[in-house]
């Protein structure tokens, strides 16, 4: 099995800044494309941003020049560096992870979420 265990949300003001970390661990034999998605009550998950095991990303037009995504390889990590957060960016975050497991066997999951509430 694969698990992601994220961190790093919290309440921070309009125009503030905020960093989430997503660990994987378990029987991992490739990390291929992790993302980060959020959630709002009563609406569906979206894509905040991805990023592949070579470093090429991809960002919803909402948090483009605002929030980074990247990796750390050798940790199975990856960080979400938001900056100039608006109240709209409250959410509960989630990150996924794809890729192979001990024996090839592909997986696609997901951790348990992280609030984020941008508020004054």
């Amino acid at each position: 099995q694969v698990q992601l265990v994220e961190s790093g949300g919290g309440l921070v003001q309009p125009g503030g800044s905020l960093r989430l970390s997503c660990a994987a661990s378990g029987s991992i034999f490739t990390l291929n494309s992790m993302a980060w998605y959020r959630q709002t009550p009563g609406k569906q998950r979206k894509l905040v941003a991805s990023i592949a095991s070579g470093g090429s990303t991809n960002y919803a037009d909402s948090v483009k020049d605002r929030f980074t995504i990247s990796r750390d390889n050798a940790k199975n990590t990856m960080y979400l560096q938001m900056s100039s957060l608006k109240p709209e960016d409250t959410a509960v975050y989630y990150c996924n992870a794809r890729g192979l497991r001990a024996g090839y066997y592909p997986y696609d999951t997901w951790g348990q979420g992280t609030q984020v509430t941008v508020s004054s």
